[in-house]
């Protein structure tokens, strides 16, 4: 009833942090329908493939044991012979819907999740040898849907047996009195068309089990709000966490300045304590603020530009207020279209006195 209830207390949805850990602990959606209906189609695949080529391949290779029959010694080197020669030719037809089947069931992970690696599965866990747990497991709700699902597909599939095998009784009676070809004949129908109805319904219950694994694997992932509460606090409300992530911010959003400032056209300065790179080039609406900064920032700016010969202009009212009002990559505001007008077309004509 304990864990009833701490279920119920789990309304708030998870977060993709706990995704994440969930699935570095190997705890992810499984279904074994799906895994079990991939082994199917792959072995039908495979049989399809080969058809009666494989069969008739493999009465070949036994024609000669069992018309001779009479003539195999009964001793431990005559049965060891037709163990092997049996086994080499079973092997023979088997190969390649065994292939098949393996890489099938290999894939079928890959429907539920991306593949992943880790040992966390294998590492010990005591509570799952408790016997509460073990209760819970045999008659809790899960085992319940476990149960259904398997009446639900032996009914179905022994429906399915009725319908296909039921008209065929008469053939199946006198089976033996038919010759080998015939017989193969048969054997081969009867087994596309089980194999068919087996699929059909192995993959209406497969897309079922998927859905329904998907669904119950995020209820177990549900927070509570305490949870979600110390989640959000060992992330973004820590202190420490919160400067860290704006150092972090802060170092990225300078590295990200510095490499802009060598594109921009024109650097305005206080001249000491403020530095704003603006770019400008023709077809842009208005001219965009690329870095800025103060004092030590201020400093590094203009010592990149003129490292580049980028052109700075003292105007200190123009360089606190661009710092103050723009942001990094947004363009100037209206009001100083004019003043940065001036300071470009300054630079533009001092370029051109150069050259």
């Amino acid at each position: 009833m304990a864990g009833d209830t701490d279920q119920e207390d789990k309304t708030e949805e998870p977060t993709e942090r706990r995704i994440e850990q969930s699935i570095e602990r190997g705890e992810v959606p499984k279904s074994m329908e799906a895994a079990t209906f991939l082994v199917l189609a792959g072995g039908t695949l495979a049989l399809l493939i080969t058809g009666m080529i494989g069969l008739s391949g493999f009465v070949a290779g036994m024609r000669g044991y069992i018309e001779n029959a009479h003539q195999v010694s009964i001793n431990q080197a005559g049965l060891m012979s037709v163990f092997v020669e049996g086994t080499r030719t079973m092997a023979t037809v088997l190969a390649l819907p065994f292939i098949f089947a393996m890489v099938a069931g290999l894939a079928s992970g890959l429907i539920m999740h991306k593949p992943l690696w880790t040992t966390e599965p294998m590492v010990p866990k005591f509570n799952r040898i408790s016997p509460l747990a073990g209760f819970k497991r045999i008659f809790g709700k899960e085992a319940l849907v476990q149960f259904a699902k398997s009446f639900v597909k032996f009914t179905i599939v022994s429906a399915l047996l009725f319908y296909v095998l039921w008209p065929e009784r008469k053939h199946i009676g006198n089976i033996v009195q038919l010759e080998p070809g015939m017989i193969l004949d048969i054997t081969w129908s009867l087994s596309l068309k089980l194999l068919g109805g087996v699929l059909a319904v192995y993959a209406f219950v497969a897309a079922a089990d998927i859905l329904y694994q998907r669904f119950t694997w995020r209820q177990r992932l549900k927070m509570t709000r305490e949870e979600l509460k110390q989640e959000f606090k060992e992330t973004e409300g820590s202190p420490e966490i919160k400067a860290k992530l704006r150092k972090i911010r802060s170092e990225r959003l300078r590295q990200r300045m510095m490499a802009a400032v060598p594109q921009s056209s024109v650097i305005i300065t206080n001249p000491t304590h403020y530095a704003v790179a603006l770019k400008y080039e023709a077809g842009m609406n208005a001219p965009v603020l690329v870095a800025k900064g103060l004092d030590l920032v201020a400093l590094k700016i203009r010592e990149i530009a003129t490292t580049h010969e980028i052109a700075i202009v003292e105007n200190p009212p123009l360089a606190r207020a661009l710092h103050a009002q723009v942001e990094i990559d947004e363009e100037i505001p209206e009001e100083h279209y004019k003043a940065v007008a001036e300071v470009i077309g300054y630079v533009m004509r001092l370029r051109q006195n150069r050259f």
